[in-house]
């Protein structure tokens, strides 16, 4: 397997959460979010850089405490994808392959880490996957509103991170992207706009996304288990 680089966006402001602290400053049996997330790809000898984009100076202080020299911390930017972008730019030209996590993932396992990879490399670009459980209504605007039709759900799969792709394959559709960068939700999301081949592996349930409070604390159940 080839060496890659991590970017990990913390420039968010964790709004959904709630509350005066980051939810990636929260603690999980003792460890914040963030430092989960970060040592998830510090102990893999693969990585050679890990990127953080973010401005908060709490978060700064808890990087540092980490004390490694592959971490790195460029500004982050207004919207996800311009902290991807901004960490993206710091990644060398010998660098093959890059690897973009939610820093609010703080559970992923190394066997997804090496699943993604594997597909990227075979396929050009991958990400983990789950298929969606739950009946899906479209309607317009915001609730209460009318049903528009039912989303059959059969095809719809809700995308996790690593979002594993070339480096080079990620700038150019930078470059090429149609849509305000505050529009783009995903970061193979980037990829598909410029019609690049994107493949999903099986996801993992544990694999969550600390978004609001009760997700911190089924986060806490899983850590222990």
């Amino acid at each position: 397997m080839p060496d890659f680089a991590v970017i990990l966006p913390a420039g968010g402001r964790a709004v959904r959460f709630g509350g005066e602290r980051n939810k990636l400053l929260h603690e999980i049996d003792g460890i914040t979010v963030l430092r989960r997330s970060i040592t998830a790809f510090l102990s893999r000898s693969d990585v050679s850089q890990i990127l953080v984009p973010t401005a908060d100076s709490h978060m700064l202080d808890e990087i540092k405490v980490l004390n490694d020299a592959r971490i790195q911390t460029p500004a982050g930017g207004a919207s996800r994808a311009e902290s991807v972008r901004n960490g993206l730019r710091e990644v060398p030209q010998t660098m093959d392959w890059v690897a973009i996590h939610d820093a609010a993932r703080p559970l992923i396992s190394q066997s997804l880490i090496d699943a993604t990879l594997a597909a990227a490399i075979e396929h050009g670009a991958a990400a983990p996957a789950l298929p969606v459980p739950l009946t899906i209504k479209e309607a317009q605007g915001s609730l209460p509103a009318k049903v528009l039709r039912t989303v059959p759900r059969q095809n719809l799969f809700a995308t996790q991170t690593p979002q594993i792709m070339r480096r080079i394959d990620l700038l150019y559709a930078f470059e090429q992207c149609p849509l305000s960068l505050d529009q783009v939700t995903d970061d193979i999301q980037l990829l598909e706009l410029c019609a690049k081949e994107v493949w999903l592996v099986p996801g993992e349930e544990r694999n969550l996304k600390i978004t609001t409070p009760t997700d911190l604390r089924l986060a806490e159940i899983l850590a222990k288990a």
